[in-house]
């Protein structure tokens, strides 16, 4: 969708997308290697009671299935910032993530327009786990 075929206040929302431990593990191994990510049984002492996906896996699977919606298609140019970002909850080994976006701000820039959109991150039982305000310039 173009800039202009964008309105303040549309909502989106996603395919859901399944969690397995080793996903979760391999990424933070990588990424974001802490305890509670990658050993088992230093995470089963601790507050979670388990192993949990690092908040930039969440986010990372979050945007993936924001992405696969399409929505901006060929009109996306860049993404501009991320903001307020918020780890609400921990995604544990086997939840099924899902995301709702709204179209909360819309700016004319030369040439595009920049569109912020509020990505809000849920569990299968409806859970808000993830915030953020994600933007992104638009071809007009």
């Amino acid at each position: 969708m173009k800039f202009a075929e964008l309105s303040i206040g549309q909502k989106f929302e996603t395919s859901s997308y399944k969690v397995g431990k080793e996903e979760i593990m391999t990424f933070a191994r990588q990424f974001d290697p802490q305890y509670m990510h990658i050993d088992e049984e230093k995470a089963k002492q601790s507050r979670f009671k388990g192993i949990i996906a690092s908040g930039l896996h969440t986010l990372s699977l979050s945007f993936k299935l924001w992405a696969e919606v399409g929505v901006f298609g060929d009109d996306g140019i860049a993404g501009t910032g991320v903001n307020h970002l918020q780890f609400i909850k921990p995604l544990y080994p086997e939840d099924v993530l899902y995301v709702k976006t709204e179209v909360i701000k819309k700016e004319e820039r030369k040439g595009s327009g920049e569109v912020t959109l509020l990505l809000s991150s849920f569990k299968n039982d409806g859970e808000q786990i993830l915030q953020a305000e994600i933007s992104a310039l638009v071809s007009k």
